[in-house]
């Protein structure tokens, strides 16, 4: 999650018991059927939009180009405890920690027009008077004289719908120079009396980035009365250009004493205007009602993929809640003609997919992906199509990117495990070389110095000392995080990725290559300091760095040693002998866990224990339930031999989630949380990002159908049944795979694919299930073949 802007406080009085997740687990879930009416009635878009989960209420189709949503003032776009909204904008990111997009606010007013700052002109609101639901979003605006504002969306445009009160001076304000990040420039151009074109180009998420520029053209179902624009506080009536470097932006303006309703359509493009005015021409049509149906049945179409039986609807909502936002990113970059702008900054045509962009890939390489390959293979394999498009037309795989740029915001080499995941799940069919050849380059290398990405900064230490190093205070080359700030827990990354690569490059013959990464993937041992017993920053003499004290360790980012220190997937066998066997790791585990007094109060715990504070990432010896570090952590147990533990820290962590506003743990980071939330209630979680593996752990449902296909696989449906699951009743008792028992705590993608129902029974304690020597993941990216074969049966 990016650093600058993270809220992890959840206090225990923030929400009322009744809505919690664990308040629905209290009793045994009711034998329910599939819920009544519609998925989309169950989505809540207002949940993380208080106490920085920085999501968004606004209308939105799936992986849309387009996020109409309201903009209050929170850094990121809409806070739930702001009372003005300053304009409804076409681009948002859900749950990113830094503002970014917001790109064109436009802004229904009355009157003369005095103001051109947005924070100004910036219109009251109440929650009373405000609703959204999956594709649509309505708020009645309390300034000029009471206004409605709706909004919906298709894939690359938005459409509004304003009723303003009797007045000959109804506005529609289109502000081209203000957004959540830097306006370097912008330009908006009055073509005729029914449309504005506006061009726009930002740079900043985090930090300084290279500029993206945004093409929008708006539309309007009526003749204005009458136009203007602006140029810093000067307003223009009658011109119809401005161009600036601050703030510009244009109005329409009509009369409404008769007929109050005013619709508008804009469409975007990242290529050019002619992309938007073709973007517009194709989705632009429908009337606003048509548009919103057709946003809702596509979120029904998404949502329908999985049914879940069982729980209250509290749990309903906030797992369908969870499921919507883990389906709003990556978003299509690319144009209906197929055309989108490269990082090389020119033109391209996508043949045969469509394009993506938008890549939190330290995130979302963890959950999210794995949860698309699985439920949206299609889009999945286009997204991984689209990275490849990235190295192929800048010469470098992404880490973090905004649209048509790099940010390098985050450490490590998240794009490995991203792609190697896109392989194992079978979605990188005719471009295995290509993919595994931009990999090595990637693994190998470092970026020039002409190249806006960094890569693995430190790979040439790396490669040299088979560590990262901590280098304290060195100045940054290049816009961005550094892996040099963050030595330790670049260097656990770096050796994740080189396991993951190592299988692949084993699966494609590249033995030689193989048996390289799989001795790299062995690099978290050289920062494993024997005297304090946990990972430890180096120095570029190779001395440790930092205090001893693992809570108050240097190194990491946003984390400590503790965090860290279970974040080596692939190799748990071989990091629980680091520390002295399973016995130690479990009490390890049970301290980090804060365990007994879990036990005692899983919600108290969650709440109290683990959650410390806004932003506190640091000086902390317990499980942050609210950051990627640590979301594989819970299922460490399943390597200790205590595979109900990691039911039980699970089952406390949902309770963070809940049907409010405050209802997200941290941000959300492009669906990362949500995915975590909705593979974790599913009970079927990637314990080890990147490969094939998924552990198991006790659905809080009765039954999960899933949708597995949608005409990409020859699967279709797979089931998973946990009848009379319960806070009573969450130990697993047994497993059966299509019937057959299986002591495994994990299962294969193979045997997803391949599979009709898993099935836990349950019940109040726990039991020898998943205890045995061969019970846990293996290892992964071994050169070892019997682990290999092993991993395949």
């Amino acid at each position: 999650m990016p650093w600058l802007s993270r809220n992890r406080l959840r206090t225990a009085g923030a929400v009322l018991a009744a809505t919690l997740l664990g308040g629905a687990l209290a009793a045994p879930a009711a034998r329910a059927e599939p819920p009544a009416g519609p998925l989309t009635d169950l989505v809540n878009p207002f949940i993380g939009s208080q106490n920085d989960g920085n999501t968004y209420p606004g209308a939105a189709v799936p992986f849309g180009m387009v996020q109409l949503s309201p903009d209050t003032g929170h850094t990121t776009g809409y806070g739930y405890d702001d009372d003005h909204i300053r304009g409804f904008s076409a681009v948002h990111i859900s749950g990113v920690g830094c503002g970014l997009g917001g790109d064109l606010p436009v802004l229904p007013t009355t009157g003369d027009i005095t103001e051109t700052d947005y924070a100004k002109y910036a219109a009251s609101y109440s929650h009373d008077d405000e609703s959204a639901r999956p594709g649509y979003y309505r708020v009645g605006l309390k300034s000029y004289g009471g206004i409605d504002a709706e909004l919906t969306a298709t894939t690359r445009t938005g459409k509004q719908r304003y009723t303003f009160p009797a007045t000959g001076k109804a506005n529609v304000l289109l502000n081209a120079g203000q957004s959540l990040h830097k306006t370097v420039t912008s330009h908006v151009e009055v073509l005729d009396a029914h449309t504005i074109r506006t061009t726009l180009t930002g740079r900043g998420f985090c930090q300084d980035t290279k500029p993206y520029t945004l093409h929008t053209l708006t539309r309007f179902d009526r003749p204005f009365a009458s136009y203007g624009t602006w140029d810093g506080d000067k307003v223009t009536a009658g011109s119809k250009d401005s161009t600036a470097t601050g703030k510009s932006g244009a109005y329409a303006r009509f009369d409404t004493r008769e007929d109050r309703t005013v619709e508008a359509t804009t469409a975007v493009s990242y290529v050019d205007a002619p992309g938007a005015a073709r973007n517009l021409r194709a989705e632009g049509g429908r009337s606003f009602d048509r548009t919103k149906e057709a946003a809702n049945a596509a979120w029904e179409r998404r949502l329908g993929l999985v049914k879940a039986q069982g729980g209250d609807t509290a749990l309903r909502r906030t797992f369908y809640s969870s499921l919507y936002r883990s389906f709003l990113a990556p978003n299509i970059g690319s144009d209906v003609d197929g055309r989108y702008t490269g990082w090389d900054q020119r033109p391209h045509r996508a043949h045969g997919f469509t394009y993506y962009q938008n890549w939190s890939l330290w995130d979302t390489y963890r959950t999210q992906a794995q949860l698309l390959a699985l439920l949206a293979p299609r889009e999945s394999r286009d997204m991984a199509l689209s990275v490849l498009r990235i190295d192929k037309e800048s010469g470098w795989l992404p880490k973090w990117g905004y649209g048509t740029v790099e940010t390098n915001i985050m450490t490590g080499d998240p794009v490995t495990p991203f792609l190697t995941n896109a392989y194992q799940q079978g979605l990188l069919k005719g471009h295995e070389e290509e993919a595994y050849a931009a990999l090595k380059k990637n693994a190998d290398g470092v970026p020039p110095a002409d190249s806006p990405a960094v890569g693995r900064e430190a790979n040439a230490q790396y490669l040299k000392d088979g560590f990262a190093p901590y280098l304290k205070g060195r100045e940054h080359a290049k816009p961005g995080d550094s892996d040099f700030d963050h030595g330790a827990s670049a260097t656990l990354e770096y050796a994740l990725s080189d396991a993951m690569l190592a299988q692949m490059a084993r699966d494609l013959g590249h033995r030689a290559d193989a048996d390289r990464y799989a001795a790299r993937a062995q690099n978290y041992r050289r920062i494993f300091d024997t005297s304090t017993g946990f990972f430890r920053a180096r120095d570029a003499k190779g001395a440790f760095a930092g205090p001893a004290d693992p809570a108050k360790s240097e190194g990491f980012h946003e984390g400590t040693s503790w965090q860290y220190q279970w974040m080596v997937p692939q190799d748990m066998p071989g990091m629980l002998d680091l520390i002295g066997g399973k016995k130690k790791a479990g009490e390890r585990l049970d301290s980090f866990f804060a365990y007994p007094q879990l036990l005692k109060d899983p919600e108290k715990t969650a709440r109290e224990v683990w959650v410390n504070g806004p932003y506190d990432y640091y000086n902390a010896d317990k499980y942050n339930p609210q950051n990627e570090p640590d979301l594989i952590a819970p299922y460490t147990y399943l390597s200790t031999g205590e595979p109900w533990k990691t039911t039980d820290v699970v089952h406390a962590a949902l309770t963070l989630f809940t049907d409010t506003p405050t209802g997200m743990t941290g941000n959300d980071d492009l669906g990362t949380m949500s995915a975590w939330m909705v593979l974790s209630a599913i009970g079927v979680f990637p314990v080890q990002p990147g490969t094939d593996s998924w552990g198991l752990s006790t659905p809080v449902f009765d039954r999960v159908d899933l949708q597995l296909d949608r005409g990409y696989y020859p699967s279709g449906h797979f089931t998973v049944k946990a009848p009379g699951t319960s806070a009573a009743h969450r130990y697993v008792q047994s497993v059966r795979l299509d019937g057959q028992e299986r002591d495994r705590t994990y299962l294969t993608t193979d045997d997803l694919r391949s599979g009709r129902e898993l099935s836990f029974t349950v019940g109040a304690k726990p039991s020898a299930w998943g205890t045995g020597d061969q019970a846990a993941p293996p290892p992964v990216g071994t050169s070892s073949g019997a682990q290999q074969a092993d991993r395949q049966h």
